[in-house]
């Protein structure tokens, strides 16, 4: 048995067979290679020295740019307005050809626009080719329309690597030899247009561009494969780590492609073709999309396709609207020629933008959508900043952006998305589970500087304690370039495969639009092909959802529970109207929600995440700014014609008729829901001289009066009165050429020679300000490393000058008011400060202390300096507490770690305060959000001066306010968050010429708050779903939003007065589903109450359904009416 061994597998000595493997002599040079003289010399292979005998040579079959086959007629648009497809239409065209000129980029705040008419004529021997396109470069940014105005794609002029010119001619229309298409394109380039060249440099408002082609061509599609092929093998050569099997595969069978190819002989490109399947696979490119189906069933890669589309930035508004047509179109076009690509976009603006202008491309999108194609992503109005907007904005984020992809589409989304937002606020895990979201996508937190962040896939926990399943993708980007290395990355840069080991490749070009291009599709397809046979390339797939790839990780790591947690913010380093309530006086008051809701539109608009803090261009804040007039005049439309529904006749203070009033009586409402004291100035000029009996205190020309209005009930009235006996007189003192003294008996500030160097609290006798320092103004260079609007440099703190106080003088002297009157000049720029104290306390909390209010007239010529306001306290504290949305935040002032150094200039809202046991000293602001404290050194951000991409940013006139205030007690124990509400929420008050004429004045207020004063009622408004269009509606509904503001639990007993006819009361979320039933109580002065628990930060959303007048809730229905306990 042992001898017929020999003669299975092998054989042992010398056979003819043998030798034939394996010759005996060797007379050659042997194939030793140099490895990077061959990677080198690919990059010879296309375009480059070479390009008239390479690959490039064959890349085009025919080229025909001459005006028997291409004709063009142009219409330059006046640049004032961006005309229609129809206005358009209407306008005479003049013949142009190709190297024409036009511009300029920008005239009157708008890019100049340019239509073309493009009669094609074909060859009928075109028609023997695979495709037939038409290749328009106007240098800028273009879309291709039919003759009757549906846009077909987009078109990127140029040569960068967005660069997308060609359009592909249907089968029918190179068959019928003649087709026609008309273009708009705009003077701007894909990032706007740059002066010189850089970003974010402002913009070149005379540049102008040309036409380079506007040729009928032949692609030689085999050799296009051929080129994307030899593209996919270089980059496994380049990207792939070490010395890997696959990286010397791609690497030499691209080296045999170029050996193959010769310039004059088709059938090498077919041969070339077929030598790339050494490494993709035989027969891998007749597969198509169906390369999806093969190899391993788990994909750790999952590509999606994206297109970021700043709503502002380097470009106006109304630029992005064209933006956004040309790329969806362009994404639309794709997914009829790539089966498996899936396209996500946020952003309902955008959206709406298109079905306003775009009509026929909307309804594209949209039957792309309901295939399961076209994904909408965010469920937010836009990408918003998410530090500065209140809490009550970035629920109408949600709110109006999920009932808008609702109403639309059909669709909720699953997945808020804020990948370009400059920091997050630990309030949105609570907020996005509000809006029917599990999922949040971002990105932005790569870019920062000092700290590298250490998940990719985690658990966000809010402020609150509500989680959100987070994904930053480790690709580092949501503009990727489908490239091996992306891919690659996304497996290498992981930072907890540990938990979970897959990735979203969010690819496109973006920022400025344009989205995932068609070599992306190609390259990834050849990409899969690879890591169908090959362990050495992470698997990519395509054909889903950033849904369903949430849905794979929630599932994988068991909901959550194997991935790591990281809890609070996400820090990146760098109107109620209560009238439809109240139906006394004006019977036909109809409550206003469609001009509410386009307030809130153009409010969220203008929350952009580029527009908001600052980072855009100059023209964007004249469209901002424009905005915001128009909802400051709606907004005063609206309260004027609310209270002439409850307060009717009466007239606000600020009215110009207000002068001619001889006679009435001062009345102020409050929109908070805390009892108060206000002092109020009244214009005494003209017949209104005779209100001077309802003032205290008079100003030294007699022209103003001070009253002191009464507030004792929580979203009640305030009306006039004399001096109470407990309220504290003030006075200011002159000691000396420069040294001032503002005191009442509650606290006292000293300002002497220019500074602040003394801050008293008198009751305590506790001195504030250490020996030796001083506070106030203090200006600071701002030179940032690049990012010039975006960035704050740890290191500009290092370099600094204290601004002084000059011309003091006393402005006014009380009792009601003590004022001072002060003046800077420094450089180019003029600051006067009023420094006031009044003779109340800045809450009627027991205990509760004045505050120096600060009310700034500036006019600010600065570059790149940066305006402060800084105190220096005697108090310690590791850490300082800042306002966010429903909560707040602490954040170091001390330098232990590089994630505390990083946090030296920080996001806050209303307030920021240091405190220790027993007393604390807050900022309280009324417009600010940029706050420090370094040590004790409290600080509040005033102006900057950057330059790029704005170069007039913050130039020229302000005016802003912000208040010291020292309070008795650690923060927890404070006012300062009701303090804060109150300086932010100005008493509406008014002049009553009948109060006869106004029941309003004898109703109690309609909501209040007992037993749990760390709980606020933000938010009063009309259920999202009533019938607004006539008076009496069935069944309306009142909606309220409150929330915990301490960070603990709360017992809260909400009561609702009796005229207030509610008959069921439900919890619901954001979007007001209906979740928990709540009992309602009848309490013993026949109004009726509804136990409400919250723990630490949290959001309620109550609704109440309201009956008829006189209406109770019937006992046989799920509410029950109970007495309270004795």
């Amino acid at each position: 048995m042992a001898h017929h061994h020999h003669h299975h597998g092998h054989s042992h000595g010398s056979s003819n067979e043998s030798s034939a493997a394996y010759p005996t002599l060797n007379f050659g040079a042997g194939a030793k290679w140099i490895k990077h003289l061959t990677k080198d010399r690919l990059g010879t292979f296309n375009g480059g020295h070479f390009s008239d005998v390479n690959l490039s040579s064959t890349l085009y079959a025919h080229r025909i740019d001459n005006q028997e086959h291409v004709k063009l007629e142009v219409w330059s648009a006046p640049g004032l307005s961006k005309p229609s497809f129809e206005e358009a239409m209407k306008q005479k065209f003049k013949p142009t050809k190709k190297g024409e000129s036009f511009g300029p980029s920008w005239v009157c705040r708008a890019s100049t626009n340019h239509w073309w008419k493009v009669s094609i004529t074909i060859p009928s021997y075109l028609e023997q080719y695979e495709r037939v396109q038409f290749e328009f470069d106007p240098g800028c940014e273009a879309m291709i329309h039919t003759t009757d105005g549906t846009p077909l794609q987009g078109i990127t002029g140029g040569y960068g690597g967005d660069r997308r010119v060609e359009h592909i001619i249907p089968p029918s229309a190179v068959k019928a030899g003649k087709y026609e298409i008309v273009i708009e394109s705009s003077c701007n380039g894909m990032f706007g247009v740059p002066w010189n060249g850089d970003t974010i440099a402002p913009p070149d408002m005379n540049r102008f561009f040309q036409l380079a082609s506007a040729d009928l061509v032949v692609p030689n599609m085999e050799a296009w494969n051929l080129m994307w092929d030899f593209q996919t093998l270089r980059e496994l050569t380049d990207s792939l780590p070490g010395n890997t099997s696959l990286q010397n595969k791609a690497l030499t069978t691209a080296n045999a492609i170029m050996n193959a190819f010769e310039k004059g002989d088709p059938s090498t490109i077919t041969e070339a073709r077929k030598l790339a399947e050494e490494v993709f696979g035989e027969g891998w490119a007749k597969k198509g999309a169906k390369i999806y189906d093969e190899g391993p069933e788990k994909a750790r890669i999952w590509g999606i396709g994206h297109c970021h589309i700043d709503t502002a930035w380097l470009w106006p508004y109304r630029v992005t609207q064209q933006k956004v047509a040309r790329s969806w179109s362009t994404q639309v076009d794709l997914m009829d020629r790539f089966p498996e690509h899936r396209f996500t976009c946020s952003q309902a603006q955008q959206y709406k933008w298109l079905e306003q202008l775009y009509p026929p491309l909307f309804e594209r999108v949209k039957e792309k959508i309901k295939e399961g194609k076209f994904h909408p992503v965010g469920g937010s109005w836009v990408e918003n900043d998410s530090n500065m907007p209140s809490g009550e904005a970035l629920a109408r984020q949600f709110i109006l952006g999920q009932r808008y992809f609702e109403s639309r589409f059909g669709v909720r989304c699953k997945t808020a998305w804020l990948p370009d937002s400059f920091g997050l606020t630990g309030a949105l895990p609570q907020l996005i589970r509000l809006a029917d979201m599990d999922y949040f996508f971002t990105q932005k937190l790569s870019w920062n500087n000092i700290n590298i962040f250490p998940h990719s896939t985690f658990n966000w926990v809010g402020i609150d304690g509500t989680q959100v399943l987070c994904h930053m993708t480790p690709v580092d980007t949501y503009t990727a370039q489908a490239t091996v290395g992306d891919i690659n990355k996304g497996v290498t840069n992981h930072k907890n495969l540990e938990s979970s080991d897959i990735s979203l490749l969010v690819f496109g070009n973006g920022d400025g639009g344009g989205g995932p291009l068609e070599k992306m599709l190609e390259n990834l397809r050849r990409i899969r092909a690879t890591g169908n046979h090959s362990r050495e390339i992470p698997v990519v797939n395509m054909g889903h959802s950033v849904d369903e790839f949430f849905d794979v990780v929630a599932k994988d790591s068991d909901a959550g529970t194997k991935l790591p947690n990281w809890s609070g913010e996400l820090y990146l380093e760098v109107l109620s109207t209560f009238a439809s309530l109240y139906k006394f006086h004006k019977s036909d008051y109809v409550y206003p929600n469609e001009r509410i809701n386009d307030c809130w539109e153009k409010v969220l608009l203008n929350q952009f995440h580029d527009v908001l803090p600052g980072s855009a261009i100059g023209m964007v804040y004249d469209d901002a700014e424009k905005l915001y007039a128009e909802v400051r005049k709606e907004g005063d439309a609206l309260i004027e014609e609310a209270f002439k529904a409850i307060f009717s006749p009466s007239v606000s203070l600020a009215d110009p008729v207000m002068k001619s009033k001889k006679t009435g009586t001062l009345v102020g409402f409050n929109t908070t829901f805390f009892p108060r004291r206000d002092i109020v100035e009244v214009p005494l000029t003209g017949a209104a001289t005779r209100l001077r009996s309802q003032v205290v205190q008079t100003s030294k020309d007699g022209t103003v009066g001070l009253a002191l209005m009464d507030g004792p009930t929580a979203g009640g009235l305030s009306y006039g009165t004399g001096m109470y006996a407990d309220c504290k007189p003030v006075s200011v003192t002159r000691l000396g050429e420069d040294h001032f003294v503002l005191k009442n008996a509650s606290v006292q500030l000293t300002v002497s020679e220019g500074r602040i160097t003394s801050l008293v609290d008198v009751a305590l006798e506790r001195e504030l300000i250490p020996e030796g320092e001083t506070g106030g103004l203090v200006i600071f260079d701002d030179r940032p490393n690049y990012w010039d609007a975006w960035d704050v440099e740890v290191h500009h703190l290092e370099k600094y000058k204290k601004l002084s106080f000059g011309n003091i003088s006393v402005a006014a002297e009380g009792p009601l008011r003590a004022a001072l009157k002060a003046e800077v000049k420094y450089g180019q720029s003029t600051i006067n400060v009023i420094i006031s104290l009044d003779a109340i306390p800045a809450s009627l909390k027991k205990n509760s202390r004045s505050f120096f209010r600060f009310d700034a007239q500036v006019d600010w010529h600065q570059r790149h300096e940066f305006l402060k306001f800084e105190l220096p306290l005697d108090i310690h504290n590791d850490n300082a507490t800042y306002e966010t949305q429903f909560g707040h935040v602490q954040r170091p002032t001390h330098k232990n770690t590089t994630w505390d150094i990083a946090k030296f200039e920080v996001c806050g809202h209303k307030y920021a305060d240091l405190s220790e046991f027993g007393y604390g000293v807050a900022i309280l602001s009324e417009s600010k959000y940029g706050f420090s404290c370094r040590g004790n050194v409290l600080r509040i951000s005033l102006l900057r001066a950057a330059t790029a991409p704005d170069a007039e940013q913050d130039q020229g006139k302000h005016e802003f306010s912000w208040a010291v205030m020292p309070h008795q007690g650690h923060f927890l124990e404070s006012d300062v968050p009701i303090a804060a509400i109150l300086f932010n929420s100005p008493l509406h008050v008014r002049l009553l010429e009948d109060t006869a004429e106004a029941p309003l004045l004898k109703t109690k207020p309609g909501f209040s708050i007992e037993g749990a004063p760390n709980v606020v009622l933000e938010t009063v408004k009309r259920g999202l779903d009533d019938d607004f269009s006539k008076h009496d509606t069935s069944a309306p509904t009142v909606v309220l939003r409150l929330y915990e503001a301490y960070g603990g639990h709360a017992q809260a007993t909400f009561k609702i007065a009796s005229h207030i006819p509610v008959v069921k009361a439900v919890l619901t979320n954001l979007l007001e589903d209906e979740g928990e039933e709540l009992n309602l109580l009848q309490t013993e002065n026949a109004s009726l109450a509804v136990k409400l628990k919250f723990h630490g930060f949290e959001v309620k959303t109550v609704k109440l359904t309201l009956g008829k007048p006189g209406a109770l809730p019937k006992r046989d229905s799920w509410v029950t009416i109970d007495k309270p306990r004795a």
